[in-house]
């Protein structure tokens, strides 16, 4: 599913001016779907559930470099998308967030495409504190909050819906809270949350009416480092996205401390 709406997205881009260049040689979902393989080899069994990598070398020949410049920029964010929804379709845990970077290697013929992957933790992660003094680490995409013992975050309180409300990760790495329907409201900062209201370090969260502390690590720390990366490469460009550690009740999606 991912590699085909990665495919459907790209098409736009390949059309009119550009679609004689991309006729014939290397097609961008080859290059999806050597990404969405090298997670696949690379992944690994560990307590936390199963690792995939999540920063990404990209090496094309010369030719191909040249034929993809027009694109470029779009299709590593594309590309980040595959691997996030790649990672979410096969229920893989990644350690930061997918960072995607193409260069040039003089080694490689044109039509050739290599893909090196690497597990980078991420620098820093966003947590919720409870009223009892526990914090929550929000280590997955989206956190669910409410009365139902399903929910990412069940909280005992009769003033909360059974499901409540929902913090979301954007592409920046930042948070939203996000009201789902609930019957008494959520409030930041005792204001009421009426569209998707973005989250800054300190905010206090009310859901009925029980209070959560977020905090955020500072703006640079959550930005990952890529690592392990093939030799011969040349102005590197690149892109970082969200990251996507698994499916719902994966081990490890949550800690508290």
């Amino acid at each position: 599913m991912g590699l085909q709406s990665f495919e459907r997205r790209l098409e736009r881009f390949v059309e009119g001016t550009f679609a004689r260049v991309f006729r014939s040689g290397l097609q961008p979902i080859e290059i999806g779907r050597r990404l969405a393989r090298e997670m696949d080899l690379r992944r690994a069994v560990a307590p936390r559930g199963v690792l995939a990598p999540n920063s990404f070398k990209v090496l094309l020949s010369g030719a191909d470099r040249a034929r993809f410049e027009p694109i470029e920029d779009e299709l590593v964010k594309e590309l980040v998308q595959v691997a996030i929804e790649h990672a979410r379709q096969e229920g893989y845990t990644l350690l930061g967030p997918v960072s995607v970077e193409v260069g040039t290697d003089s080694s490689l013929r044109p039509g050739m495409v290599l893909v090196a992957g690497d597990m980078v933790p991420g620098q820093g992660v966003a947590s919720l504190t409870l009223p009892d003094g526990r914090r929550v680490l929000l280590e997955r995409p989206t956190l669910s909050v409410g009365r139902l013992p399903e929910c990412d975050l069940a909280v005992a309180d009769p003033n909360v819906s059974r499901h409540h409300a929902e913090l979301r990760r954007q592409a920046d790495n930042s948070w939203v809270v996000v009201d789902l329907g609930s019957t008494n409201g959520t409030k930041v900062n005792g204001a009421r949350v009426t569209a998707p209201r973005p989250l800054e370090d300190g905010d206090e969260i009310t859901v009925g009416s029980t209070t959560l502390k977020f905090e955020a690590p500072p703006v640079g720390a959550q930005e990952a480092r890529p690592r392990g990366r093939p030799p011969a490469s040349t102005e590197a460009r690149g892109a970082t996205g969200g990251w996507e550690p698994g499916t719902p009740g994966a081990p490890g999606a949550l800690g508290a401390m």
